[in-house]
């Protein structure tokens, strides 16, 4: 198993509050239960070449319920015809980004904005409030030993272009390096890749996600 996607795997179920991922000879399932569209999960273990036709085609054919997800880290192009009719594929690809954490101050929120970071769970959160209250930006970190999930990055419309997503995850760097954490593993969209590789992140693979519908065409 690659070890980058295991971290992801032991950071992703902290941060979310899922049950604890059960190996299999391909990668892990991990139970989420946040509802029908998203009961269970399965993440292959390899990235790149290392994902296989067999491996995904083992995973893909036990799933006979709706609202299964599967992700692999590797090309769409490459996993989705190996999944069959009854797979949606996210057409947005993601990737697998990694980084090390600077144990470094994050810096000042801009004029009018406050920021407050606290941790619960294993979890460390950090939010920015505008200047009239209302929740500006967010994100979450999970760190599990040497290494962290950043999770959930989000600036919300108005408050976009001012530094407010770097600046969370700046904090949330610096909170998880303060607890041991060296490396950062993430999960991105293609929006958050360029926000990450401004700040250190390098892509170690991109990631495939695909739901099981039970329809017999996509």
């Amino acid at each position: 198993m690659d070890r980058f996607v295991q971290a992801w795997v032991d950071g992703w179920v902290v941060s979310r509050g899922a049950a604890p991922p059960v190996a299999e000879s391909w990668g892990w399932t991990v139970d989420v239960g946040t509802g029908v569209g998203h009961a269970t999960r399965h993440v292959l273990g390899g990235t790149n070449d290392a994902v296989t036709e067999p491996a995904v085609r083992k995973a893909a054919d036990a799933v006979t319920g709706a609202g299964v997800w599967l992700k692999a880290f590797a090309d769409p192009a490459v996993v989705g015809p190996w999944l069959g009719p009854r797979w949606w594929i996210d057409p947005e690809p993601g990737y697998l980004m990694t980084a090390p954490l600077p144990d470094t101050p994050p810096g000042p929120a801009p004029d009018g904005y406050r920021t407050r970071t606290w941790s619960r769970g294993g979890v460390t959160r950090t939010m920015v409030a505008a200047p009239d209250g209302s929740l500006a930006a967010r994100g979450q970190i999970a760190p599990t030993g040497v290494t962290a999930v950043v999770d959930q990055i989000e600036t919300f419309p108005g408050h976009r272009r001012r530094g407010l997503g770097a600046l969370v995850m700046r904090t949330l760097h610096r909170a998880a390096a303060e607890q041991g954490a060296r490396t950062g593993i993430l999960g991105a969209t293609p929006q958050g890749r360029a926000l990450y590789e401004s700040l250190g992140w390098r892509v170690e693979s991109p990631l495939t996600s695909a739901k099981f519908t039970g329809a017999t065409g996509r």
